[in-house]
């Protein structure tokens, strides 16, 4: 048996959404980013949800779930590591549209501005766990 670790939430039906992305064409089973920017999250898909030092909230999910797979299309270079910051600007947009108040997610975007390289870096794709 092959599997991932690191995750917390399942996406139980698929969702879209568009991003500043344009002109970047990738999907897998799970996603989809088309070259007008819409990313297709499919029913489905793992997510470990907003993470750091922060409370799973109503307002976080949506952006957290959208923030997870374009770091993840990150991650499998399918966007260039370059524009990261544009996923955290549109997880704070996100998150202030869906309810959070601007402080909160202004503490978030800049979270993520100072710790969050890491998780969309290509060398730190998750890893293929075996179990006997």
């Amino acid at each position: 048996m092959k599997y991932k670790a690191g995750y917390k939430y399942q996406l139980y039906e698929t969702f879209s959404v568009q991003t500043p992305y344009r002109g970047i064409e990738c999907g897998g089973d799970y996603l989809s980013l088309d070259a007008d920017g819409l990313l297709t999250i499919n029913a489905g898909y793992s997510s470990d949800g907003p993470s750091g030092p922060t409370i799973d909230t109503k307002t976080f999910m949506r952006g957290a779930f959208t923030h997870d797979a374009l770091y993840q299309l990150m991650r499998g270079k399918c966007i260039p590591f370059e524009l990261r910051d544009m996923a955290d600007k549109l997880l704070r947009e996100m998150c202030v549209e869906d309810g959070m108040c601007k402080m909160r997610a202004t503490w978030v975007y800049y979270g993520l501005k100072w710790g969050g390289a890491a998780a969309a870096d290509p060398r730190n794709k998750k890893e293929i766990l075996e179990a006997p």
